[in-house]
């Protein structure tokens, strides 16, 4: 019982769409006139709130959450660029350069002891990681796994490249004029809006075909049934 009281609340996704998207596309996109907020302050009070969300995501769970992390970072990096006014090319490089960062990564974790699959997927927050390992262990299938969290790990990584792809065509179609003018932070609320239905939605779904194919292969190989290995929440 105590256990249970002591976990923390989990995260609404309601809450997640409204501080992290909505809200920043109506500021950017409406309230950017001079009678209004004005460009600057406009993109100040917009990347607030997805910042202040991560920010107090970490206060929650008391560490850091590697895509909240980078979310964070990414949200800051565009900031700096929309106010200093630069190229926006450099946003469209950005906008590809986190994703396609994490892509090559996730590949080249394979060569060592810690791949990132095991972050994103084969974590102790989803499976009974001990139990796995006992049952691999006892049927002999060890080798198979390795080979199995192998293929996951480039079906990850493609999604991370998908994304990568995806971002640098919305911000190379939608960035078009000067940063500083009310039609450049339009375009940024537009970009915005549309980064979920058009980026976060085909990466998510590939990235559960990877979840989906990682459990198929733990329940052949452990002959064990996903409700005794899943973390019951």
């Amino acid at each position: 019982m105590t256990q249970a009281v002591n976990e923390p609340k989990r995260e609404s996704l309601l809450l997640n769409l409204l501080l992290n998207i909505v809200i920043p596309t109506v500021i950017l996109t409406k309230l950017s006139g001079e009678n209004m907020l004005g460009t600057q302050w406009a993109i100040v009070v917009a990347l607030a709130f997805p910042i202040v969300y991560g920010l107090n995501d970490f206060r929650r769970t008391g560490k850091i959450n590697l895509f909240s992390g980078l979310g964070v970072l990414s949200i800051f990096l565009t900031g700096g660029i929309s106010l200093l006014e630069l190229d926006p090319q450099y946003i469209v490089i950005k906008e590809a350069g986190v994703p396609g960062i994490l892509g090559i990564a996730t590949l080249i974790s394979l060569k060592t002891r810690y791949p990132l699959v095991k972050t994103f997927l084969y974590n102790d927050k989803i499976l009974q990681i001990d139990k796995v390992a006992a049952a691999l262990e006892t049927t002999g299938n060890e080798t198979a796994f390795d080979k199995a969290l192998k293929n996951a790990s480039y079906l990850v990584a493609m999604s991370f490249f998908l994304s990568s792809f995806l971002n640098y065509a919305l911000a190379k179609y939608l960035l078009v004029s000067p940063p500083g003018t009310e039609a450049f932070n339009a375009e940024l609320g537009k970009m915005t809006a549309l980064s979920f239905p058009v980026i976060a939605i085909p990466a998510t779904l590939v990235m559960m075909g990877a979840l989906f194919y990682l459990f198929s292969r733990i329940k052949s190989l452990t002959q064990l049934d996903l409700d005794d290995i899943l973390i019951q929440q």
